[in-house]
C-alpha cells in the first residue's frame, strides 16, 4: 500500500528547512538547491510544492506569523488573569528563547529581503502594530487604562517598545534576557494601567 503523504506537513517541513538555511547562511544562501538539500527532498519534489523561490519564501515567512498568532490566540483563550495574559502575549513578540530567536531572525531576514526587492505582499506586513492597538483597546474596554491617555499614542508607544526590545534581545541576548524584558514590560504596563490590572 503506498504511503500517504501529508502535503501540508511536507510544505511546513520545507518551510522550516528554509528557516534553518537562512539562520546559517543568510537570505542569500536560501537557494532552492540549498533548501531542498536541507529538507531532504529532490529539487523536483520541492518545485512540486513551490513553483518559485519567491513563493517558498513567502510561505515560510507566513508560517512564522501563523505560529506566533496561534500561540497568542491560545493565551487569550486561557483562564489566566488579565495581567498575565497580556504579559505572555507581549513576550510572544520578543525573542526570549532559542525558538523565538530563530523565528525573529528569519522574520527580519525575510522582511528586509522582500522590502528591498519591492515585493512585500500586503498580507505579510508587520502584524504587531494592529495587535498593540487591540491590546490598548482591550485595556480601555476593561476599565484598566489610566484616564486621560490618548489610545493612538499609547498604541504607538507600545509598538515602539516591543520593536525596540525585540531588536535588542536579538542583538544582545545576554543583556536583554527574558527577566530584563519582563521587568521593562511590567514597568510600562504599570505606567499606563490602573492598579486593577492585576485582576
Amino acid at each position: 500500500m503506498p504511503k500517504i503523504v501529508d502535503h501540508s506537513e511536507r510544505k511546513s517541513n520545507i518551510a522550516e528547512a528554509t528557516w534553518r538555511v537562512i539562520i546559517r547562511q543568510g537570505i542569500k544562501g536560501a537557494t532552492v538547491r540549498n533548501i531542498a538539500a536541507e529538507a531532504g527532498v529532490s529539487l523536483g519534489a520541492l518545485r512540486h510544492y513551490f513553483s518559485t523561490q519567491q513563493e517558498l519564501l513567502e510561505f515560510a515567512m507566513n508560517l512564522v506569523k501563523e505560529r506566533v498568532t496561534a500561540r497568542i490566540v491560545d493565551i487569550m483563550q486561557s483562564e489566566l488573569p488579565l495581567r498575565e495574559q497580556i504579559m505572555r502575549v507581549l513576550l510572544e513578540l520578543i525573542p526570549t528563547d532559542d525558538s523565538s530567536m530563530a523565528e525573529m531572525e528569519v522574520w527580519f531576514a525575510f522582511t528586509f529581503h522582500l522590502k528591498t526587492a519591492g515585493e512585500m505582499p500586503a498580507e505579510l506586513n508587520d502584524a504587531i502594530y494592529p495587535l498593540t492597538v487591540q491590546i490598548i483597546d482591550y485595556l480601555n474596554q476593561q476599565g484598566l487604562l489610566k484616564p486621560g491617555l490618548d489610545k493612538d499614542d499609547e498604541a504607538e508607544r507600545l509598538y515602539a517598545l516591543i520593536d525596540g526590545l525585540a531588536l535588542h534581545a536579538m542583538l544582545e541576548p545576554d543583556r536583554m534576557n527574558k527577566q530584563r524584558v519582563t521587568r521593562v514590560l511590567n514597568v510600562h504596563l504599570e505606567s499606563i494601567c490602573r492598579s486593577g490590572v492585576e485582576r
